[in-house]
């Protein structure tokens, strides 16, 4: 029987100038679909209903992705008992269930799998350097064993954990990406971007990016703040962006949580196919290679992000057979002036509409200014109570 001829890794691909297509958002994505819990946010869907895992994945393959990131954000221990979120499954059930549905589809095309930590409770709530290293120490023994062909920390709000995720990450000789959820502003205790950046690097990160919080042009020009930092350093690495799908020029330093409409009403916000196009060449120009997307990336807009780059990675993806390129598939509409938009100029120039007369353009972002070190972030097993809310649901009126 002929082997199949083994795949590059992520490194090979990006040393040689490949562009690596990222997968999109699992948690925003399920939760939708009715398998992930909104407010804990845990991945237990990959146990507990991994057909609609796997489906998930096959979309973003289908779509033109080249990496199968593990479903396990927010699969650390203390994420999955905060609060009194109530699970029937360990986690190490959940990391091995979601290792083994990415590396099923991703052995159905020409894909790695990446196996992935993400920010913990224990560190906000301000327990030691050991001890946050132990609970990511904890998910990657699964992650040695399935043998992930690569590991990515992502979504850290501080560099300071982000630093630590990578030291455990890279003792294991694999290849390690490094990504933050900061934008221009930099991390949540100040740190600029170019500052976080060779952070990073210097604790073993081989790909160094941000991913969430932020729209795709915010997310491109904190990536470039971090590449100044980083060849100002006079050191190297790969650069990676996977950002949300929604616009958000409102944001503050936090993001895209401190805005009214997260996480049930940012519809209204979600990025066009057209403007997925726009992002993926922006950020091919600023030299990122990894391009993906995270919090409302459909495998639709994947598909756009590997239209645009099909020049330079010298294939369309699968999902293109059912999509004409800029709308030339509306050419076989039965109306007249649909087949009209059948052209590039239109789609690019279009200025869409909302649809909702009352409803400003902006938001106020709400900012309560705290952080890892504050009080208020301290978390806990137990659920929350309506005591603990209630000064909450007061000063939120304020």
């Amino acid at each position: 029987m002929k082997m199949a001829p083994a795949k590059k890794g992520v490194l090979e691909r990006l040393n040689a100038g490949e562009v690596v297509i990222g997968d999109g958002g699992f948690v925003f994505a399920l939760e939708k679909r009715g398998y992930v819990k909104a407010g804990p946010w845990t991945p237990e869907a990959a146990a507990e209903h991994p057909e609609a895992v796997r489906q998930l994945h096959r979309e973003f393959l289908r779509a033109g992705s080249n990496v199968m990131q593990t479903f396990t954000f927010y699969a650390s221990d203390d994420k999955l008992e905060n609060r009194g979120n109530k699970l029937s499954f360990t986690g190490q059930q959940i990391n091995e269930a979601a290792c083994d549905l990415a590396r099923e589809v991703a052995n159905e095309g020409d894909a790695l799998v990446a196996g992935g930590v993400s920010q913990t409770p224990s560190y906000l709530s301000c327990k030691s350097e050991d001890e946050v290293k132990a609970i990511f120490k904890k998910q990657l023994e699964v992650f040695i064993r399935k043998d992930v062909d690569f590991l990515i920390a992502e979504y850290f709000e501080h560099v300071e954990e982000a630093e630590w995720a990578v030291q455990v990450l890279k003792a294991t000789g694999k290849p390690v990406a490094a990504s933050l959820c900061i934008g221009p502003e930099g991390d949540m205790h100040g740190l600029s971007p170019g500052e976080c950046a060779v952070r990073l690097v210097k604790a073993g990160a081989d790909i160094v990016g941000v991913n969430c919080h932020f729209d795709p042009m915010t997310c491109v020009k904190t990536v470039r703040m971090m590449k100044e930092g980083v060849e100002k350093a006079g050191l190297k690495c790969h650069y990676m962006v996977q950002p949300l799908a929604y616009h958000t020029p409102d944001c503050s330093r936090q993001g895209f949580i401190d805005l009214p409409e997260f996480p049930f009403a940012l519809e209204p916000r979600i990025l066009s196919r057209w403007d997925m196009q726009q992002y993926a060449r922006e950020a091919y120009n600023a030299g990122i290679r990894f391009i993906g997307g995270c919090c409302g990336f459909e495998p639709y807009h994947v598909r756009a992000l590997a239209e645009e780059l099909a020049p330079e990675r010298g294939s369309l993806p699968a999902a293109s057979e059912k999509h004409g390129l800029w709308a030339s598939c509306l050419e076989m509409h039965t109306k007249p002036w649909v087949r009209a938009r059948a052209r590039r100029e239109y789609w690019e120039n279009l200025k869409p509409a909302s649809g909702r007369p009352k409803c400003p353009s902006l938001s106020t972002p709400d900012g309560w200014g705290v952080t890892q070190g504050d009080a208020a972030l301290v978390q806990q097993k137990e659920a929350t109570t309506q005591d603990q809310l209630r000064p909450l649901f007061e000063k939120a009126k304020h």
